[in-house]
């Protein structure tokens, strides 16, 4: 596994950030570059339960809030996957990489929000990761500054 790293320096608040990167709809707007339509399900729980779907929500990620801050960071685990609305959080193929971790970090300034993210990630998605962070933090800059 390898950290990926991405930053932006944002002219909005902490709270302005934060809300464009969970709000469901402008989640769909950032994240689109990873997947059309991405939606996120969560309870908000340490510990509880986070899927990461594509539009039919039957593909995608099953993950956890591992620690939450509000409005200062977020990190999920990532733990399996969903195919064709199967959850897998056992088999060899996912044991290659539960456990890794997605961490986002915004840290205000003087009304500046500098959105720091970390992702564990196989060097097979490298590529997927930085087309679709460097394209989404356009996003949520954009988003964030209205």
């Amino acid at each position: 596994m390898e950290k990926l790293k991405y930053q932006t320096e944002i002219n909005a608040s902490a709270e302005k950030v934060w809300d464009v990167l969970w709000n469901e709809n402008t989640y769909t707007q950032w994240t689109h570059f990873f997947s059309p339509g991405s939606v996120m399900q969560t309870d908000w729980e340490v510990g509880g339960k986070t899927l990461f779907t594509d539009a039919s929500r039957k593909n995608g990620m099953v993950s956890t809030i591992e620690r939450i801050e509000e409005p200062k960071h977020l990190i999920f685990k990532h733990l399996g996957e969903i195919h064709d609305g199967v959850e897998d959080v056992t088999s060899d193929k996912v044991k290659s990489w539960n456990g890794s971790l997605e961490a986002y970090y915004l840290e205000e300034n003087d009304g500046k929000t500098t959105l720091k993210i970390e992702i564990d990630s196989d060097e097979n998605f490298k590529d997927m990761f930085d087309n679709g962070f460097q394209k989404g933090l356009e996003i949520i800059k954009k988003l964030s500054e209205k």
